[in-house]
């Protein structure tokens, strides 16, 4: 295991620390062992208050008035330092939340990237003219729209891709000349920490991304209700992300919510290259990823053959340690995951589903497991696992099996593995989810298209270019000639 200098971290407005009376703190547990990594002294909801109106000034003092030349060089001085940091930063992400060091140098990596494309969609940011005389009664005159930045963001984001989830809030929102105030998940506030002080560094106006950790309960409600407060943008379970947007009003919310993605293999496509593909689509961070395989669709005519290469695949895997540069699944992120996922898998067995492989636990570490003769209303098949669990599922049809696969509650992404592109249109056109790749799995993602879901999967749009879109504000601005 990584061993590291214990961190001590604290919410921060303005670049400066909160001070905290004694009871106010909480333990980063490493979720691997169990040892701490790290001390947090918790926000008060006037610690939150303090944040979003600080915020709210220097959105009117600086932010909104900053060119945008100037917010560009910001973020791709932040893309610098941080790529500088990986080693640092993935370390940082093994500790906090048993993500495997290569997984964590990914993750890093992909953030470093979000931040350049914020760059330079920052000097994209622009609207049109209106051709008045279009109208009867509009000639002579002028119609111009513009895009402006909407204010405060509230950014609430999860323990699962903590860095790299926080830039797709943090980097279109100062792409866009807004503030922002950042909730991180209770559990990996660690990297948050730092990369505030980042942004900082590369010269991110103090206030203008402040800082609060806190419990949900006691500082989550201001982050969502407070006037001064523009847009929320949230990653995290459906329940929270429902009761979020029955309180947010006329507020803008992005949400990024639950999914159990299905991915479906025809006899036409190439099997070898989709058993490859779905062991890393469905088992990257334990299962932990919103757009995880966990539904795997397998057409009869080649149902065996995938299973085999797919079990003989997975049974290699290195589970352990994620300091260890061999380990392919880390830890859960808590022994009370872990258990609730093993849980679903023994309820599944009881019911009559057969294990492929996997189905042991021991603490935060849950076994790669492989079901088969499940049924659709099991909870490993209907319900978002959010762990090392995939279902494959025999089917003959491709109607069939469009119907099976929108037989959810959910719709974020899915994946199709066909050679008949005209099959392949079909079938995406069909599925029910808000983006669908081919050949290719669900967990496959760019951070520079439009990602976000149907359903209970959310709504809105992650994606740099169209995350700015909804935090900023169309403005029509009309001349009358004389």
């Amino acid at each position: 295991m990584i061993k590291t200098k214990m961190m001590h971290v604290t919410s921060l407005i303005e670049g400066n620390p909160i001070s905290r009376a004694e009871g106010r703190t909480a333990n980063v547990i490493s979720p691997f062992n169990g040892e701490v990594v790290g001390k947090v002294s918790l926000a008060s909801a006037e610690d939150a208050e303090r944040a979003i109106q600080s915020a709210h000034r220097v959105f009117h003092e600086t932010m909104k008035k900053m060119p945008a030349y100037q917010r560009a060089d910001i973020l791709r001085k932040t893309a610098d330092l941080l790529e500088a940091q990986t080693e640092e930063f993935a370390r940082i992400l093994v500790l906090e939340a048993g993500k495997p060091i290569r997984d964590g140098r990914g993750e890093v990596g992909r953030a470093v990237q979000v931040l350049r494309f914020a760059a330079d969609e920052a000097k994209k940011i622009e609207g049109e003219l209106v051709p008045m005389d279009a109208a009867v009664g509009g000639e002579n005159r002028i119609g111009m729209v513009r895009r402006l930045p909407i204010g405060v963001v509230s950014a609430i984001t999860p323990f699962n891709f903590p860095l790299n989830l926080a830039l797709h809030k943090l980097a279109p929102a100062f792409a866009a000349g807004n503030t922002v105030v950042l909730k991180p998940a209770g559990k990996t506030p660690l990297s948050a920490f730092m990369l505030v002080k980042l942004f900082e560094e590369a010269g991110l106006p103090k206030g203008a991304l402040n800082l609060v950790i806190g419990n949900g309960s006691e500082v989550g409600d201001i982050l969502v209700t407070d006037s001064r407060v523009s847009k929320i943008t949230f990653t995290g379970s459906p329940a929270v992300g429902i009761d979020l947007r029955q309180k947010a009003g006329l507020k803008k919310v992005t949400l990024e919510l639950g999914s159990n993605s299905p991915n479906i293999v025809f006899e036409d496509g190439d099997v070898k290259a989709a058993a490859a593909g779905l062991v890393r689509g469905a088992f990257a961070f334990s299962g932990q990823v919103c757009i995880s395989a966990q539904r795997i669709y397998v057409q009869k005519g080649v149902y065996q053959e995938f299973l085999d290469q797919y079990v003989s695949a997975v049974k290699v895997l290195t589970l352990g340690d994620p300091a260890d540069e061999s380990t392919d699944i880390g830890p859960m992120i808590s022994e009370k995951e872990a258990i609730r996922a093993h849980s679903w898998i023994q309820e599944a067995v009881k019911a009559g589903a057969r294990l492929a492989t996997g189905g042991n636990r021991e603490g935060t570490l849950l076994e790669p497991t492989i079901l088969v003769d499940v049924k659709p209303d099991m909870k490993v098949v209907c319900e978002e696992t959010f762990a090392p669990i995939v279902s494959v599922i025999p089917f003959e049809t491709e109607e069939e099996v469009i119907e099976m696969a929108n037989d959810s509650v959910f719709g974020l992404q899915a994946g199709v593995f066909t050679s008949d592109i005209n099959r392949a249109m079909r079938v995406a056109e069909g599925l029910e989810t808000g983006g669908v790749w081919i050949n290719e799995t669900s967990t496959y993602r760019q951070d520079n298209y439009p990602y976000g879901g149907v359903k209970l999967s959310g709504i809105g749009k992650e994606g740099v270019k169209y995350a700015i879109d909804d935090m900023t504000e169309i403005k029509f601005i009309g001349i009358k000639l004389g």
